[in-house]
């Protein structure tokens, strides 16, 4: 007999069981028996940093904590729950919706971010759902300079029950966006997904080709695209705060997806992310399963981030 899907709460907190084991590792040592003091207090402080919440959050999640705490003997639990609390008061406001259904018709929904962030496996996933939901999806491969990209977003296309329109290598990306945003109000799909590609190694190329992308498209839909979500890998740690200034600088994203999270200790990056960005954090990734993308949810992510049942 197979064993019983695990449900995404579980997914969550077994995805970020690397923070979480790291922060109670720490917690364990910077909590003693004796009254919280100063000394604990600036422990504690480094340790958030190290999980790379980032200074500012580290500073403030400490000083709300040191507020209520401070003084007093707490125990391990107490301290979960407390920086629990504190973070998901720092993410909640940064927490946001993905709805490609509830939009207009074709929905066009733009991924951009670095190569090798998760980018294409998260198109792909998004479009898995959304046939399964019943939606018409037209996929576009514009990343049109690696080959390997579009293969792998056939595959995805295939396997999601998804139309797919691609080009040869090298081809205009804007062209091949164009074709397909034509095709699916021709022939009434629902969404668009639309791939690009991430090298960064000249932004100005990127950048001319991104913003050409965006004003093809709305040569046929003034409104396109309609959501703009930037993909950030977990595993680069601060680095993806550096990303999302670069897309952010470059486009205007609507969204954030954050993958990866279980292969990282350092969990704690959506934090300074969330607080780097003006756009809100939309999913988050613990695996490679369809079903391991989810919407995120801030209280969810704060307990299972610092060890609690989510």
């Amino acid at each position: 007999m197979s064993e019983p899907k695990k449900g995404w709460l579980q997914r969550l907190s077994e995805g970020l069981s690397r923070t979480s084991r790291q922060m109670t590792e720490q917690v364990a040592g910077v909590i003693g028996k004796r009254p919280l003091d100063q000394a604990q207090l600036d422990d504690l402080e480094e340790m958030l940093i190290e999980a790379d919440l980032g200074p500012a959050a580290a500073a403030r999640i400490t000083e709300a904590f040191a507020a209520e705490r401070f003084g007093r003997q707490v125990d391990e639990r107490e301290v979960k729950e407390a920086l629990a609390a504190a973070v998901a008061k720092e993410l909640t406001p940064r927490q946001g919706r993905f709805d490609p259904l509830a939009g207009p018709r074709p929905f066009v929904v733009l991924f951009v971010g670095v190569n090798g962030s998760g980018k294409t496996t998260t198109l792909g996933k998004i479009a898995a759902d959304l046939s399964g939901r019943g939606a018409r999806v037209l996929i576009a491969a514009c990343d049109t300079f690696r080959a390997a990209a579009t293969e792998q977003l056939h595959v995805w296309a295939e396997r999601a029950h998804a139309a797919f329109v691609s080009g040869p290598q090298g081809a205009d990306a804007a062209g091949l966006a164009y074709d397909a945003l034509a095709k699916a109000r021709g022939e009434s799909f629902d969404v668009v997904l639309i791939d690009t590609a991430g090298r960064l190694q000249n932004k100005q190329d990127l950048m001319d080709e991104l913003t050409k992308l965006v004003r093809v498209l709305r040569k046929l839909d003034p409104d396109a695209p309609h959501e703009v979500l930037l993909v950030l890998d977990a595993t680069v740690g601060r680095n993806a705060v550096v990303q999302e200034n670069v897309f952010g600088n470059m486009i205007g994203v609507t969204g954030i997806v954050m993958t990866k999270l279980d292969g990282t200790a350092r969990g704690g990056v959506l934090v300074p992310v969330a607080q780097a960005s003006d756009s809100p954090i939309k999913l988050v990734g613990v695996g490679e399963g369809v079903d391991d993308l989810q919407a995120f949810d801030a209280r969810a992510f704060a307990r299972s981030l610092v060890g609690l049942e989510a």
